[in-house]
């Protein structure tokens, strides 16, 4: 059995479920950090281990262009290549092939139009060197059975949040053309490297709700083995994710995971989705916001803090702030993290203040063993019966720290 529901909170539709995979199994819910090029960066596997990560994800678009495919699949795909043995997953690449349509990258710096859809797949240009390339359904699913993750997605299109009823409506019909065709593509080969690979389909809609309800009736009734909802809104925008997800999670069935992408921008963020009964989500925000000394911290430590502190982001602080270049105490004292049981904030401080290497990886290391200790919290907060107690505990704390700023 792929996924397996094994406690579900009274209070909530927050559950406790477990998915097998031949890499091993994954404790849902779970934050899933993510390692675009086949990398979490600035850790090595032995240290996304440590942190307490069962599962990360990679990227289709970025491995296509380098090294390829073709070079991770001689070497066995992308356990062996990259020395990971834990469960993996890889994105489709339609995300990525959206931002370079709306002129925009992963960092949000702009440049012109790289991409042009059509009725079969995209033309792109590659972000890199400028090179043509084109996916289609079935290239996705080849490129992503080379790369051999454990769960691949279907590929999509990822509808933009300003697109009119009448283009999504379109894009709709095509993702779910994708869907059938990507499906149709993995079933012919779901285990090239020796083990099971395993098929998510992505729900689209953009804001509309009844092509929201449309999709997730019609990916759920293709027999895929987990669902995933997808969209620009999606962990972008909390608000639209949190509509979302009450019109799209009463109708996905309960032996399926699901799959919310792109969430996790902030700490708040894995308690709304959770609590809709939502089993997995990713976002690249807790690592990349640790290599410019954002770092998240728990509201007692940030209520003793912020006083001092320049910004108001609430259960963040910039590392590099001043205020640190002399301070004896861990990033969080709450947190186990190598980084806050070994190094002072001083030491931190110091080390981004020199552009130094190693505050990187520090500054990784505790923004996502953060996340993955709040996810092993509410995972134990399901199984005691107190996570809506939890989750207002936090998103009170938040708005006073808020409030008082």
């Amino acid at each position: 059995m792929f996924f397996k529901e094994l406690h579900k909170d009274t209070k909530t539709n927050a559950r406790l479920g477990i998915i097998s995979t031949d890499h091993g199994t994954i404790e849902t819910p779970i934050f899933m950090p993510v390692g675009t090029q086949a990398t979490v960066k600035s850790l090595s596997p032995d240290e996304i281990k440590q942190i307490g990560s069962q599962i990360i994800l990679a990227n289709t678009y970025h491995l296509h262009l380098r090294p390829q495919e073709d070079l991770i699949d001689r070497f066995g795909g992308l356990h062996k290549f990259m020395k990971w043995d834990g469960p993996m997953l890889t994105d489709s690449g339609g995300f990525q092939v959206f931002s370079l349509g709306k002129g925009f990258n992963e960092e949000g710096s702009e440049h012109e139009s790289l991409a042009m859809i059509d009725e079969e797949g995209v033309n792109f240009k590659s972000h890199i060197d400028g090179s043509n390339h084109r996916f289609t359904p079935e290239i996705a699913i080849d490129i992503q059975h080379k790369l051999g993750a454990d769960i691949i997605m279907a590929f999509d299109e990822c509808t933009p949040d300003t697109a009119t009823e009448v283009y999504a409506k379109e894009a709709l019909e095509r993702t779910h053309r994708w869907a059938k065709q990507s499906l149709d593509a993995h079933n012919k080969e779901t285990n090239r490297h020796g083990y099971r690979q395993y098929i998510f389909g992505i729900i689209q809609g953009a804001k509309h709700k009844d092509l929201r309800i449309e999709s997730t009736k019609e990916i759920c009734s293709l027999g895929f083995d987990g669902i995933a909802i997808g969209g620009e809104s999606i962990g972008y925008n909390m608000e639209a994710t949190n509509e979302i997800l009450s019109w799209v999670m009463p109708l996905i069935p309960s032996d399926k995971p699901r799959y919310t992408m792109g969430v996790g921008y902030h700490p708040l963020d894995l308690f709304t989705v959770v609590a809709h009964g939502v089993d997995m989500f990713d976002c690249v925000a807790p690592t990349r916001i640790a290599r410019n000394g954002a770092l998240y911290v728990r509201p007692k430590t940030y209520n003793a803090l912020k006083d001092s502190l320049e910004s108001n982001a609430p259960l963040r602080i910039n590392i590099r702030n001043a205020r640190f270049k002399d301070d004896t105490g861990p990033i969080d004292p709450e947190c186990d993290c190598q980084t806050c049981t070994t190094f002072t904030r001083a030491y931190v401080h110091h080390l981004f203040d020199a552009n130094e290497l190693l505050a990187f990886r520090l500054a990784t290391i505790h923004n996502l063993r953060f996340f993955l200790k709040q996810m092993e919290d509410i995972r134990e907060a399901i199984k005691e019966g107190t996570f809506a107690e939890m989750k207002v505990e936090w998103e009170d704390a938040a708005k006073k720290l808020v409030t008082s700023n």
